[in-house]
């Protein structure tokens, strides 16, 4: 297209167009009347982007030459070559490591508040309906996937889902700044509101504007109506800064939350609520504090005590030994006036 008044008008108002569609989109909510072009778009892209994550996932690609070199290769030096060429794609191992570690860490946050989930996998970051902090999943209808359904991982509280089709599913991210969530403070049950702000730690509003909160304090979720969008007791953060209490009604609090947002890859949709309120039972346990070593050190006594010591010490140890020596003549004298007392009892 050449750079004429006509296509620099056309740019101009397809820009103002999208910008429409995504406030009208973001003002509709769950009633949005974009939703079911959006649904249509995930049903469409979501097979393309499950392709795409299988095609350049290295595990998913050995798995499937390991179980074909049978068919392919029957020698020995092949399959050693391929093998090779695996490793290689691989790269080190620690990338499953890490993948495998992440899902057991899932499965006992899971097991902890007792959550069932379907677990799924991070497969495009982003979305087409605007600029919001989004991923895609690799699981949708099919599954049991429904719109908001709560997303975590081994962690804590990852997002919500916002779209699904019939493969893959559109998760908000709790740091996106349109992300509301009710938490609970651990242990003194303090209830607020917190909301992403992306890069930044959130943001929660807590609705006593008295509440005493100090850095290290713990959030979870307070749970939604119906376990929907949120269930109960998913670890979000730990409280970084606390705003001075100005005697409003509401007070400001900083929570970095527990969750990497920018290396998501194993999640879990939580497709079944617990049967109560975990509570605080799905947050780690506190790090023991180190017990205290104390050291006692004894000053060493000035030069002139110290040689006042030793000359005590050397008179001392010459005393003893007079002493010993004079103890040890006398014991000599006496046997031997014991001998001549023998000597002149025995007749000749």
């Amino acid at each position: 297209m050449r750079d004429t008044r006509e296509s620099r008008l056309l740019l101009v108002l397809l820009i103002a167009i999208a910008f429409a569609l995504i406030t009208v989109d973001i003002r509709g909510g769950q009633e949005s009347p974009v939703d079911g072009a959006r649904q249509a778009a995930a049903a469409v892209f979501g097979p393309v982007e499950n392709g795409v994550a299988a095609a350049v996932d290295p595990v998913g690609n050995a798995i499937g030459a390991v179980r074909d070199s049978g068919e392919r290769h029957t020698r020995i030096a092949a399959l050693e070559k391929e093998n090779a060429e695996l490793k290689a794609e691989l790269g080190s191992d620690d990338r499953n490591r890490n993948r495998l570690h992440e899902l057991d860490t899932m499965l006992k946050t899971a097991g902890a508040g007792q959550y069932g989930i379907k677990g799924a996998q991070v497969i495009a970051i982003g979305a087409a309906q605007g600029f919001s902090w989004t991923v895609t999943i690799d699981v949708g209808a099919r599954d049991g996937i429904k719109r908001d359904m709560t997303v975590l991982n081994g962690s804590g509280l990852v997002g919500r889902v916002t779209t699904v089709g019939p493969s893959t599913s559109t998760v908000l991210l709790a740091n996106d700044p349109d992300f509301t969530v009710g938490t609970r403070m651990e242990k003194s049950d303090e209830l607020g509101f917190a909301t992403g702000q992306g890069d930044s730690p959130l943001l929660v509003q807590l609705l006593n504007g008295k509440a005493k909160v100090k850095p290290g304090d713990r959030l979870v979720t307070f749970g939604s109506r119906a376990d929907k969008p949120f269930v109960p007791g998913v670890p979000v953060g730990e409280v970084v800064r606390v705003d001075p209490a100005g005697g409003g009604l509401t007070r400001n609090i900083y929570v970095r939350p527990y969750v990497g947002f920018t290396k998501l890859d194993i999640v879990g949709v939580v497709v079944q609520a617990p049967r109560s309120d975990p509570r605080d039972m799905v947050l780690p346990q506190k790090p023991k504090p180190a017990p205290t070593v104390t050291v006692t050190v004894t000053p060493p006594p000035p030069d002139g005590q110290q040689a006042n010591q030793q000359n005590q010490g050397q008179n001392q140890n010459q005393g003893q030994n007079q002493d010993q020596a004079a103890q040890g003549r006398d014991q000599n004298d006496g046997q031997d006036q014991q001998a001549q007392q023998d000597q002149g009892g025995v007749t000749p």
